[in-house]
């Protein structure tokens, strides 16, 4: 979600995972509260008053869940299966900031989405607008200081590394780090997963190639000179990575999520699809970053949204993630109660050292710097 790496464990922990899902906060020393207002599943009578809520509404709402995406049609598959509650998916292909958009644009009119997963800065900045509501699922205090907001209202679920994938069948020698997409034989080969400026991953792949060229965590604008200098030498293409354009030869180098490039490998191969997809995480650009979920303040079904974040966050849908190849942030509690999906671990790619992580205030500044100057950089 190979090159060989060593594998990194992600600090997290969750107590409490040990202990099936249905038993988490089954009973409240105070009144129930409503779930358009409760702040956990004991605030609103415990998880049996909560699931019988959702249940009722009988539906959640989701926006930008592509099946292919960190394994999101099992997860929703599970949800449905477990819970008997129909997930409706509007625009599977859509970015992090349509996200942001589409809950503005719905506010309060009963179509927004009751759920959604975005990148860290999106996460973040749908907070600061007021759009997310607090709540706490069962593993919320095992949920590192640095992976959630201190007032719950997003925290992040999975994540991975920033990767470049290659089809060796289109490309005769398949590039490992960003220093190589510099060479001549790359023209007319190398994309993104969409426009950063919109696409959490591909606003991942600038921060990565950021720090790959002299940049850090405050500075990523030689991350957008790097795009610059290979759009004006032809091998950067605006076009956004695919399955399907990969499948064609349209992008056949694409910087991406390693769970995603890993994915489309598996898809390949199962389909029997003409490619040769081939993952390389880039060693002089390591960028990880996990991807967070939030309800909606104004969620159409709020039972729904608070039982489907504790079910993301429940062992089986924790490991529904890994078994995408994207790290989920329980995945070290896990190991220790012995929930881990231990074989699926062990298929993860291997990383040197540890991830470290940019702050709130550097993703935003990054963020701004990346919307201010993309447009221009990747048209001269």
């Amino acid at each position: 979600m190979p090159a060989p790496r060593l594998r990194t464990a992600f600090v997290a922990a969750c107590l409490v995972l040990a202990a099936p899902l249905g038993a988490c906060g089954d009973k409240s020393t105070t009144a129930p509260r409503a779930p358009a207002v409760a702040t956990s599943a004991a605030d609103a009578g415990g998880m049996a008053a909560l699931t019988t809520a959702a249940k009722k509404e009988g539906s959640l709402h989701t926006i930008a869940l592509p099946s292919d995406w960190a394994n999101y049609g099992a997860v929703i598959d599970g949800f449905e299966k477990k819970y008997g509650i129909r997930v409706t998916r509007e625009n599977p292909e859509g970015t992090s900031q349509d996200e942001i958009n589409v809950l503005k644009e719905h506010r309060g009119g009963g179509r927004a989405p009751d759920v959604i997963d975005v990148g860290g800065s999106f996460a973040q900045s749908a907070a600061r607008q007021g759009l997310l509501a607090p709540y706490k699922v069962a593993a919320y205090d095992e949920i590192p200081e640095e992976q959630k907001d201190d007032r719950a209202r997003w925290y992040n679920n999975y994540g991975g590394y920033i990767s470049i994938g290659c089809d060796a069948k289109r490309v005769k020698t398949c590039p490992a780090t960003f220093a190589d997409l510099r060479k001549p034989e790359y023209k007319g080969k190398v994309a993104l997963n969409g426009n950063p400026t919109k696409s959490g991953s591909a606003f991942a792949g600038v921060y990565a190639a950021a720090l790959a060229n002299g940049g850090s965590f405050d500075d990523v604008q030689p991350g957008i000179d790097f795009f610059a200098e290979l759009s004006k030498n032809g091998n950067f293409i605006p076009v956004e990575s695919t399955p399907a354009t990969i499948a064609k030869g349209q992008t056949p180098i694409s910087i991406d999520w390693d769970f995603l490039n890993l994915g489309y490998a598996d898809e390949f191969r199962e389909n029997g699809t003409d490619v040769d997809w081939q993952t390389a995480i880039p060693f002089d650009g390591s960028f990880a970053q996990y991807y967070a979920n939030g309800v909606n303040k104004d969620a159409p079904h709020p039972a729904a949204a608070r039982l489907w974040q504790e079910y993301v966050f429940s062992p089986e849908g924790q490991n529904l993630r890994l078994g995408a190849y994207a790290r989920p942030v329980l995945m070290d509690a896990m190991e220790k109660d012995g929930t881990l999906d231990k074989a699926a671990a062990e298929k993860l790619p291997t990383v040197e050292g540890t991830p470290t992580f940019p702050t709130e205030a550097q993703r935003e500044k990054a963020r701004e710097t990346v919307n201010r100057g993309w447009a221009e950089a990747v048209s001269s």
